[in-house]
């Protein structure tokens, strides 16, 4: 297996789908990006700044001690790294940004959840843009060979391990990342004491993949409270280890209203090739929520369909909780579901898509579904 070369959008890992989006929003306001650890937040930042003394990092104690003594480098754009695992990092910006507007720009980004751990009482409201960078996707690379695609299933559209080549390497990569997930990052954030069974949660979710999760089932398998593995779920979600999917409902329908599926930012760590293409889709599909979200402002949200007589649909993608997508994922070409059939009559308006992997399909039903090879589709997306 060898890397995918047919990008050249790549340029090192430098120039990201959010690139242009951070440099225009610096000129009005501080800019924050999250994401997972790894995704190629600290890169973009340090291809942006002008000058890599502007670039702090709150893990490095030379750096730490910088921040905390405000003896800041005299440079025009300041990036801060890692600064939400300091307690009073919203209130410490938000004096820095006032008494530094329009005199210097500042990029903060860090690998969890940057709205969550908003210590301290005074808000950031109306000072910063929020956006979330996510993986490599099909889009953003230009795949357009199912070989290719298959490739990238394997690796991940995490940089390192996805620009090794390797299904060993990015098999070694996914081993480190958990052990560096649940020894550093949420040791360093949360008040966790039983690290073991964190970590063993952690290894059962991905087989669960594609299913509605049970908070229950995961209880008795760790012989822990129903709480705790709540709370654990939670901080994943927190530090962008996985993602949860609440279920449409909506009047017209009698859909499940309570359960929720989950999917890994890593997919390659899915077992079953089916359900890690589903969960690929998911992270495309989230991937292009989170950016009409933070850079358009739409309302838009992603979501699964169940109903009690077992009609399903991987994918609901609402707006103003209207819904506008329904997509199937599917490994190979394949009768088009019921479930998708059922949302189409109810929700005429709303996009029908059945996507396969392997598959090769390409057309129209009379009743208004695409059915289409999965390329196609998440080519059209970011």
């Amino acid at each position: 297996m060898t890397p995918i070369k047919n990008n050249s959008n790549i340029d090192g890992m430098k120039k990201r789908y959010l690139t242009k989006q951070i440099q225009t929003d610096l000129q009005k306001k501080m800019v924050f990006v999250a994401g997972a650890r790894q995704v190629g937040k600290t890169t973009i930042a340090k291809h942006i700044l002008p000058s890599q003394a502007g670039y702090l990092n709150w893990d490095i104690p030379e750096n730490r001690e910088q921040i905390l003594k405000q003896e800041l480098p005299p440079v025009d754009m300041i990036v801060f790294d890692e600064i939400h695992k300091y307690h009073s990092w919203r209130n410490y910006l938000k004096g820095l940004y006032d008494k530094m507007a329009g005199t210097c720009r500042i990029l903060v980004i860090g690998s969890a959840k940057l709205d969550y751990y908003r210590y301290g009482g005074d808000s950031l409201q109306g000072r910063y843009h929020f956006l979330r960078l996510h993986p490599f996707s099909v889009a953003e690379l230009n795949i357009t060979t199912f070989h290719d695609l298959m490739d990238f299933l394997k690796l991940s559209g995490f940089p390192e391990p996805f620009l090794s080549g390797s299904e060993i390497e990015a098999k070694r990569w996914s081993r480190e990342y958990r052990n560096l997930l649940i020894r550093e990052e949420i040791t360093s954030l949360e008040n966790v004491s039983d690290l073991g069974n964190l970590e063993l949660l952690l290894l059962r979710l991905p087989k669960l993949v594609g299913s509605p999760l049970s908070i229950n089932a995961l209880r008795e398998d760790l012989r822990v409270s129903h709480k705790t593995v709540s709370k654990w779920l939670n901080i994943f979600e927190r530090l962008y280890a996985i993602v949860r999917v609440s279920p449409f409902g909506a009047p017209k329908i009698r859909a499940v209203k309570k359960e929720q599926k989950h999917y890994h930012y890593n997919w390659s760590t899915v077992p079953e090739l089916p359900q890690r293409f589903e969960n690929m889709v998911a992270m495309h599909l989230l991937k292009w929520v989170h950016y009409e979200q933070d850079t358009k402002g739409r309302d838009i949200e992603l979501r699964y369909f169940r109903d009690i007589d077992c009609r399903e649909v991987d994918f609901v993608i609402t707006e103003d909780s209207n819904p506008i997508f329904f997509i199937e994922a599917k490994w190979k070409d394949a009768e088009i579901v019921k479930g998708l059939k059922y949302l189409k009559k109810r929700f005429p308006h709303a996009q029908a898509l059945q996507i396969s992997a392997e598959g090769k399909k390409d057309y129209l039903t009379p009743d208004g579904i695409r059915v289409c090879p999965a390329l196609k589709f998440l080519s059209d997306l970011v």
